[in-house]
């Protein structure tokens, strides 16, 4: 039997499922990301949807037969708000563990928030403007900035899944959901900036950086960009009209004509301009007019844990 040659990191997001197969020297081998949707129907029924689960354990399974073919050493397994939301949350990972063999970790908000905010810095230049991070999932939405050299984080229960159910619907929304969403995302905001004041004292003066399937999409049809390619998103800029215009595009189609659009991601037709509603409103408050997207994210922030652990 070969020597393990390389350790991974798996994330079982509300709305997608991804894994990041690394060498020792922190060099990618394999990237993937697949929808699977695992919060669908949390926020009503309280608990992980038998449907949701099935796919993405069946995807976990494809992760186990990657991995044993790059001779993994060593991984971890996290999760995230769909499972800190689900009653039956502590099952699915026990399964998840069974299928994968690795450690699983049911995150906090705020260790979210850090391995996101890890992730997504370790490859930017220093600044004298704090980097502000904002990762737009399918149940939450991480904030996370360093302020007098400590990181401050916030996890908002926002997610352009969570605000699809809840508020936007999933088809082209009427005025009055239109209206709901945006008080609902702004409502979330402000307890974001009431739980962690120190956000106060960055407004105005942030580099945001954007994070996720969210910001991926929407560079990916600001820029005419018909199929991924990491090498034509990472570092990529956003203006705020950028968003406010594809927000109030999107928001007057269907699910099937944003299909349509160059760059629109199957799986994320129904539930992107949730996620822009949520995006538009982290720049207002901070007082952006740009975001640099980044796709190194949680997932390298594991691996960052997993080859240079934390002294205990």
């Amino acid at each position: 039997m070969s020597a393990p040659r390389a350790v991974a990191a798996l994330d079982c997001g509300s709305n997608s499922t991804r894994l990041l197969i690394s060498d020792f020297a922190g060099q990618t081998i394999i990237r993937e990301m697949h929808v699977t949707r695992l919060s669908e129907g949390v926020d009503e029924s309280g608990a992980l949807q038998p449907e949701a689960i099935e796919r993405t354990i069946a995807q976990l399974q494809k992760c186990r037969a990657l991995m044993d073919q790059h001779n993994v050493a060593t991984g971890l397994l996290v999760a995230t708000s769909a499972v800190r939301d689900a009653r039956n949350g502590s099952s699915f990972l026990a399964q998840a563990a069974g299928v994968t063999g690795v450690e699983t970790r049911l995150l906090s908000g705020a260790e979210e928030a850090r391995f996101s905010f890890n992730g997504a810095t370790a490859d930017l230049p220093k600044s004298d403007s704090p980097y502000l991070i904002v990762d737009v999932g399918g149940g939450s939405t991480e904030l996370a900035v360093t302020v007098a050299g400590q990181l401050r984080s916030f996890s908002m229960q926002l997610g352009c899944v969570r605000v699809s159910e809840r508020a936007l619907g999933l088809g082209q929304p009427s005025a009055h959901q239109i209206e709901e969403t945006w008080r609902m995302v702004r409502a979330e905001c402000d307890r974001a900036f009431e739980a962690e004041p120190h956000f106060r004292e960055v407004v105005g003066s942030v580099k945001l950086i954007g994070l996720a399937g969210t910001v991926a999409t929407l560079i990916q049809l600001a820029n005419n960009v018909d199929e991924y390619s990491r090498e034509a998103l990472h570092h990529q800029r956003a203006s705020l009209s950028q968003v406010q215009d594809w927000r109030e595009r999107l928001c007057r189609e269907s699910p099937s004509q944003r299909l349509k659009h160059p760059g629109m991601s199957s799986g994320r037709e129904d539930v992107l301009h949730a996620g822009l509603f949520v995006l538009e409103e982290v720049m207002l408050r901070f007082g952006v007019d740009e975001l640099l997207s980044s796709e190194n994210d949680i997932l390298d922030g594991i691996i960052q844990s997993l080859l240079s652990p934390e002294p205990n």
